[in-house]
């Protein structure tokens, strides 16, 4: 096979684990109380990095039978990464790291590796096929530091010389790790060890890429001065060296180590403020291959690294904070005045949206969050308030029932009534979102007293927070700026909290205008607001709909799209506007809910009939109105079924 034709532009081997990042910036990780779950070890959010730069990524690696060897794997696997090679180890536990930011140069850090389960990855694990299907290789220092893990880096070098498999040395020097500081000093980046230098040397000769900061090729070259550690390195191999400078980019040799750096390959940096270095130097490489296995010159590829870094370095985490390539394009592009990328608002917001999880072409939605309704219905059958979460538990198993013969089924739920439906279908793969607006508020109110942030930061990370308003733009403008400002703070908290948001909008007092909508739908974008998803009234005119993706096209291109909402509309409407929103492929589905479940909510609550009789005709009602959107929209749809997701690569 050639190694163009491959499989996989790139695989990397070694560490998986966990980060626990402290979320008090500036004070001592013994300080700090709340922490930040992310995925992290240098070959995975190397991983990351190059999957969301568009190039193929395997990885070879070891997590535990656990829940975070779970976590690792699927997120690794959501990212793109071919996850195929990462094995289960049932004696290990998954590794794990606490780390934190203390200021722009302290961060301090604890690895917890001690017999974990990356490095307990031995040589039989590699398979010589897996290697050859890569045009490259990337073996970490770290994977080297034992005499485990550095017969699995040896024998994966070999597999991937003998296929043709370019290999890749990030020299990822951590002193700790070596054993040459105490447990607590992950911070320290560089102690010199001659046998470690012996050590990291005796890789070198095989490789055809070698990468590293100032210290990690003064700790691979064995000299405390750079040029020479540089010439030592070169002395051992033609590999081409890169050589990382922080804030001042990188430095490429593939000849000769001049002197001084003035007849090298000189890749400028780009000055950003440094919130974070850690994982700067994974997305530095990431970005670096991404180049180099696209034929790009090491200036350009250079270029691409050190934008990558620089993005990474100005935001928390290190695999969630790697760029997509069109975060990174709208970067190259406006670099010079942006100085601050975390506050840049188009990064932001790509950032967000080209890292959303994937979905499936449309969400057809089982809508149960009502609350007041069914407080009126339990009042009116002289029904205990008990017997509400009762009933909702009966359309959540309906939902159950359902769940494998529909592709993309939600359910919008509330937690006054409905938190143990809430707890069952979530990690079911059931799309799920819940409310935050206090019923029937006018101006908006949250039901949570407390700020949405604090709210959102308690749920589940896949819950998306949905929120219902009477919002007409025309309003007086005390009304209108009290509506405004809750959605702002929203959103907000939202996407402090890396969560989706779907907004609900509903024309007030009773106006079903189409008019109105489309104005408010202006007016919310003009003011900044971007929700993933809008849940809009079923209008039965098409030109509406048009309207409606124009709209959306115009402001958010990156948007999820528009659910049909059922309000109280008859079967027979619901079909009309079923038909008439095909002709707009923003309209992604439904969440109808009255419609569905209230006839059997009446029998129940009056006694009239059994709860298995309840739970079967709630799926068939649901299932009849799958299929009514279906059939309306089967020609219109089938050309431009897509998935949700919006990809980050060109």
């Amino acid at each position: 096979m050639s190694i163009a034709a491959r499989a996989l532009d790139v695989i990397t081997l070694g560490r998986a684990a966990v980060d626990l990042y402290g979320e008090q910036v500036g004070g001592r990780l013994e300080e700090m109380s709340t922490f930040a779950k992310y995925l992290g070890g240098c070959p995975a959010n190397i991983a990351v990095g190059a999957s969301r730069l568009g190039l193929k990524v395997g990885i070879l690696t070891r997590v535990g039978d656990d829940h975070m060897g779970r976590f690792v794997r699927d997120t690794l696997g959501a990212e793109g990464v071919d996850v195929s090679q990462v094995k289960t180890d049932p004696a290990r536990l998954t590794a794990l790291v606490i780390l934190g930011i203390r200021d722009r140069d302290t961060f301090p850090l604890i690895f917890y590796r001690e017999n974990c389960a990356d490095m307990a990855i031995e040589a039989t694990d590699i398979d010589p096929a897996y290697v050859a299907s890569a045009r490259a290789l990337v073996v970490t220092g770290t994977h080297v530091s034992t005499p485990k893990v550095d017969a699995a880096s040896r024998a994966a070098i070999a597999a991937g010389r003998a296929a043709g498999t370019k290999i890749v040395f990030d020299i990822d020097y951590r002193p700790v790790l070596w054993g040459l500081t105490g447990r607590d000093d992950g911070q320290t980046r560089y102690i010199r060890s001659d046998t470690v230098s012996a050590h990291l040397q005796s890789f070198v000769p095989q490789c055809d890429l070698i990468v590293g900061t100032e210290e990690e090729i003064r700790i691979a070259g064995g000299s405390d001065d750079t040029v020479a550690a540089l010439r030592r390195l070169r002395s051992l191999t033609a590999a081409t060296i890169v050589l990382k400078r922080g804030a001042e980019g990188a430095t490429i040799f593939d000849g000769d180590i001049p002197d001084d750096f003035s007849n090298t390959i000189e890749c400028r940096g780009f000055p950003v403020e440094v919130f974070n270095v850690l994982g700067a130097g994974d997305a530095f490489m990431a970005g670096l291959l991404s180049g180099w296995l696209r034929d790009k010159s090491w200036k350009d590829s250079g270029r691409i690294a050190n934008a990558c870094g620089a993005l990474v370095v100005a935001r928390h985490g290190c695999a969630p904070a790697m760029p997509t390539a069109l975060e990174l394009e709208s970067f190259l592009a406006r670099s010079d005045s942006i100085a601050v990328p975390r506050k840049d608002k188009e990064l932001s917001h790509l950032h967000r949206v080209t890292t959303r999880r994937e979905l499936p072409a449309e969400i057809l939605a089982l809508a149960f969050d009502h609350r007041r309704q069914f407080e009126e219905l339990a009042e009116r059958t002289g029904g205990r308030p008990e017997r509400i979460g009762k009933f909702k538990d009966l359309i959540g198993q309906a939902i159950s029932k359902l769940d494998g013969e529909i592709e993309g089924l939600g359910a919008i739920i509330d937690d006054r009534f409905g938190s143990s439906v809430l707890d069952r279908l979530t990690g079911t793969g059931v799309w799920i979102a819940r409310p935050v607006e206090l019923p029937g508020s006018r101006p908006l109110a949250f039901e949570n007293p407390a700020s949405p942030a604090i709210t959102l930061r308690a749920w589940p990370a896949e819950h998306i927070a949905k929120c219902l308003v009477y919002y007409d733009a025309g309003d007086s403008e005390v009304l209108r700026n009290a509506q405004e400002s809750a959605l702002v703070s929203l959103q907000q908290a939202a996407h402090a909290t890396g969560r989706e948001w779907l907004l609900e909008l509903i024309p007030p007092d009773g106006d079903r205008s189409d008019e109105t909508v489309i104005k408010a739908m202006q007016r919310l974008y003009e003011i900044g607001l971007k929700p993933d998803w809008w849940k809009l009234p079923p209008s039965t005119v098409s030109d509406t709909w048009k309207r409606v993706g124009d709209i959306i096209r115009a402001n958010d291109r990156y948007a999820r799209g528009v659910m049909l909402l059922g309000l109280d509309s008859s079967e027979a409407d619901l079909g009309r506007a079923f038909a008439a929103s095909a002709v707009e492929p923003l309209v992604r589905g439904f969440a109808v809910g009255r419609a569905i479940f209230w006839q059997p909510a009446e029998r129940w609550f009056d006694g009239s009939v059994s709860d298995r009789q309840t739970v079967d005709d709630i799926s068939r009602s649901f299932l009849h109105i799958v299929d009514r959107w279906r059939s309306r929209r089967q020609a219109e749809t089938t050309s431009r079924r897509t998935p949700l997701r919006v990809s980050g690569t060109p």
